[in-house]
C-alpha cells in the first residue's frame, strides 16, 4: 500500500497519529540534546527527563503500530503468496488479515486490562451492589484493587502513559479488519471482535493444552500466508499463557517493561538519524567521495557500494532500508563500471546488512539491553569481526574487478578535495556518533540525540535537501518503521516472558549439557541453528526471543556473553542471506523485480565467504575479546 492509499485508510485520526507521531520523533532528537547541554555546561539538566524519554519511546512505538497496520507495512514472513493463484492469493491474505485484527482486539483487551490494574479503584461498597455474577467479572479486571499510584516523572500517572497500549492496538485491529473485509457491511463483524475479547481476556479458567498447541499452529500457517510477525509472537504468547491460567495482561506489562528500559530510546533515534541520511542525496555525495578516494583500485565501483551499504547500514540497522533505498542508485554504477547482474546484485544484496556489528548498530544496542551486557564492550568486541566482513566483500571485489579487467578510474587530486568538500559534514556523522559513544563524555542516549541532531542540521540547514514539509513527512516515515520494529519487540518480550516462566530456557541448558560434550560441536550447532533462526526469524523479534533461551547454554560451556553476542549477530546476518527465506533475498527481489531463487543464486558467492568470517570469529575469541580488552 502506498503513503498516499496509508493516509485515506488512516482517515481524520491518522491526521491527528501522525502529527503526534512526528512530535515524538522531534522530542525524541531534541530533549537529549538540551539535557547533554544543560548536564555539560550548566550542571542541570531537564527534570525527568529519562522518564519522558523512555515513554515517548513506548507511545511512538503503538501509535506508529497503527500507522504502519494502515500503511500495510508490519513485518511479515514473505514470499509464500506470491507462488499462489491470484484469487487464492486474495483470499488467504484477507483470513491473515482478519485474524490478525481479532488478535489484536485480544491484546488490546489485554493492555486495557494492565492499564484498569493500575488505575484508582472504584468504590469499595459498589461490589456489593452488584450482582455476584457481574462483580466477580468486574473484579477479574482489578477495578475493586487499588492501583500502584506509581507516577513517570512525579507527576504523570503510570496508567495513563500506559493507557497508550490498549489505544494503539485498538486501533490496529481496527485497520486489519477494514483491510480485510473491504465491504462496508462486512465491517461490522469487527466490532464483533470486542466484546469477544473482553469475554476471553476476563474469563477463569485455562484453555486446553492441545487446542492451544493447535492453535499455534494455525497462526504459523497464517504467519506463511502473511500474518504480521508481532499478531505470530502476540497470539502464541496469548494461547500459553492462557493454557496455563496466567493472565495475559503480562504481554502488555512485559512489552511495557522492555520498551522503557533506560537505554532503549536510542533504538528510535538513530533510526531517525539513518532515515534522514536515506531521504536526503547524502547518498549521491558519498558514492561520488568514495568514487573520487578508491576508483583508481580495480573493481573500484563495488568496493564504493561496500562501503557505502556499511556506512548506511550501521545506522540504519537490519531493517532492509538500505537495499531499498539504495539499490536503484547502485545498480546501475555497478552496471556502468562493467559488472555484470549477477555480481550486481548479489554484492548489493550481500551488503544490506554488512555494517551490522560496527557501531552504533541497533541491534547490538538490543543484544546489550536483552542480555545486560555492557554496550560499549559489545561495540568494542565487535569491531574487528566487522571490519573483518567488510573487508572480506571488499576483497571480493577487487578480485571480481581484476578478472573482467573493469578499467579502473584515474585518480585526481583535485576530484577528490571536491567530492571531499561537497560531503566532508555527513562524513563526520559517523566520527560524531563514535565520538559520542566512546568519548564517556556523554550518555548512549545523548550519543544517539546528538548524532540524529546533527543530521538534521546538516541535512535542513547545510544541505537543504530536506524541507520543514519534508521533515514532517519524514519523521512520521520514521516513526511508521519504528513503530513496526518495536511493537515486534514488545510482543517477543511477552513470548519471551512466558519461556522463561515455564524454565525453558534452564531445560535446554541442561539437556545440551547432557548431549553435547564439547565446546566446539556445542559452538557449531550454536553456528546453525543462529543461521537457520535468521532464514526464518527478523533480527528483532529474534534477539528477545532467542537470546535469553541461549544464554544460559552458552554460560554451561564458557562461552563470554560479550563473544556471545557477535556470534549471534554475525550468524543471523548470514540467515539474512540464505536461501530460501532470507529477508535480504526478498527485499532485493522485490527491489531488482528478480525471482527470488535466481537472487539467491546470485548471492551464493557472498554467502560462503561470510560463513568463513563467522566461523573465524566463531573459534578465535580472541578477535572480539582481545580487542575488547585492549581498547
Amino acid at each position: 500500500m502506498s503513503d498516499i492509499e496509508g493516509q485515506r485508510a488512516a482517515g481524520h485520526g491518522g491526521r491527528i497519529e501522525r502529527g503526534v507521531v512526528a512530535g515524538l520523533m522531534l522530542l525524541m532528537v531534541i530533549v537529549p540534546g538540551v539535557e547533554f547541554v544543560l548536564r555539560r555546561w550548566f550542571h542541570s539538566g531537564i527534570p525527568g527527563a529519562s522518564d519522558y524519554l523512555q515513554h515517548f519511546t513506548l507511545w511512538a512505538a503503538f501509535l506508529g503500530a497503527g500507522l504502519t497496520a494502515a500503511e500495510g507495512r508490519h513485518l511479515r514472513i514473505s514470499g509464500a503468496l506470491e507462488f499462489l493463484p491470484a484469487r487464492v492469493r486474495g483470499i488467504a491474505e484477507r483470513v491473515s488479515l482478519a485474524a490478525a485484527g481479532f488478535i489484536c482486539w485480544i491484546l488490546a483487551a489485554a493492555g486495557l486490562q494492565l492499564v484498569l490494574t493500575e488505575a484508582p479503584a472504584l468504590p469499595a461498597g459498589m461490589a456489593e451492589e452488584l450482582p455476584d455474577w457481574l462483580s466477580g467479572w468486574i473484579g477479574r479486571w482489578g477495578l475493586f484493587v487499588p492501583g500502584t499510584g506509581t507516577t513517570v516523572a512525579t507527576w504523570i500517572p503510570t496508567w495513563v502513559a500506559e493507557a497508550v497500549m490498549p489505544l494503539g492496538l485498538g486501533v490496529t485491529a481496527v485497520r486489519f479488519m477494514r483491510r480485510a473485509t473491504g465491504n462496508r457491511y462486512l465491517r461490522l463483524v469487527e466490532w464483533l471482535g470486542i466484546p469477544l475479547a473482553l469475554l476471553i481476556v476476563a474469563s477463569a479458567g485455562s484453555l486446553p493444552a492441545a487446542v492451544a498447541a493447535w492453535g499455534i499452529v494455525a497462526l504459523v500457517v497464517l504467519a506463511i500466508f502473511g500474518l504480521p510477525v508481532f499478531v505470530l509472537l502476540g497470539g502464541a504468547a496469548w494461547l500459553l499463557f492462557w493454557c496455563e491460567g496466567v493472565t495475559i495482561a503480562a504481554i502488555p506489562a512485559e512489552a511495557y517493561r522492555i520498551v522503557i528500559s533506560p537505554v532503549f530510546p536510542a533504538i528510535p533515534i538513530f533510526t531517525l538519524a539513518g532515515y534522514i541520511l536515506s531521504e536526503s542525496r547524502a547518498s549521491r555525495r558519498l558514492v561520488r567521495v568514495f568514487e573520487a578516494v578508491f576508483g583508481w583500485i580495480p573493481g573500484g565501483s563495488a568496493l564504493v557500494v561496500t562501503l557505502l551499504c556499511a556506512f548506511f547500514t550501521t545506522f540504519t540497522g537490519a531493517s532492509g532500508i538500505t537495499i531499498l533505498a539504495l539499490g536503484g542508485l547502485l545498480l546501475p554504477v555497478l552496471k556502468q563500471s562493467g559488472f555484470g547482474e549477477r555480481f550486481s546484485v548479489g554484492l548489493i544484496t550481500a551488503t544490506g546488512s554488512i555494517g551490522l556489528l560496527l557501531p552504533p548498530s541497533l541491534v547490538v544496542i538490543l543484544f546489550g539491553v536483552i542480555a545486560h551486557v555492557p554496550i560499549v564492550d559489545l561495540f568494542k568486541a565487535a569491531l574487528v569481526p566487522g571490519a573483518l566482513m567488510v573487508g572480506a566483500v571488499a576483497g571480493m571485489c577487487v578480485w571480481e574487478g581484476r578478472r573482467r579487467r573493469v578499467k579502473p578510474r584515474r585518480f585526481q587530486v583535485r576530484e577528490a578535495a571536491a567530492a571531499l568538500k561537497g560531503a566532508v559534514w555527513e562524513l563526520l556523522i559517523p566520527v560524531v556518533a563514535l565520538a559520542a559513544i566512546f568519548g564517556g563524555f556523554c550518555t548512549l542516549i545523548e550519543a544517539a540525540g546528538l548524532t540524529a541532531l546533527y543530521a538534521l542540521v546538516v541535512e535542513i540547514f547545510i544541505y537543504r535537501d530536506i524541507g520543514w514539509e519534508a521533515l514532517g513527512h519524514l519523521l512520521v516515515k520514521s516513526g511508521v518503521l519504528v513503530g513496526g520494529v518495536l511493537i515486534v519487540l514488545g510482543m517477543a518480550m511477552g513470548l519471551t516472558s512466558y519461556l522463561v516462566d515455564a524454565q525453558v530456557p534452564m531445560h535446554a541448558a541442561a539437556w545440551v549439557q547432557a548431549h553435547v560434550h564439547a565446546r566446539w560441536l556445542f559452538l557449531l550447532g550454536l553456528n546453525g541453528a543462529l543461521v537457520l533462526v535468521g532464514c526464518l526469524m527478523d533480527i528483532f523479534s529474534a534477539l528477545v526471543v532467542v537470546v535469553p533461551l541461549i544464554l544460559p547454554m552458552a554460560r554451561v560451556f564458557g562461552v563470554d556473553p560479550v563473544h556471545l553476542g557477535v556470534i549471534f549477530l554475525a550468524n543471523l546476518q548470514l540467515g539474512y542471506l540464505t536461501p530460501p527465506v532470507g529477508m535480504n533475498l526478498f527485499l532485493a527481489a522485490f527491489r531488482f523485480e528478480i525471482p527470488l531463487l535466481r537472487v539467491g543464486r546470485y548471492a551464493l558467492p557472498f554467502l560462503l565467504i561470510l560463513g568463513l568470517i563467522v566461523l573465524l570469529v566463531t573459534y578465535v575469541p580472541g578477535l572480539s575479546l582481545g580487542v575488547m580488552r585492549l581498547l
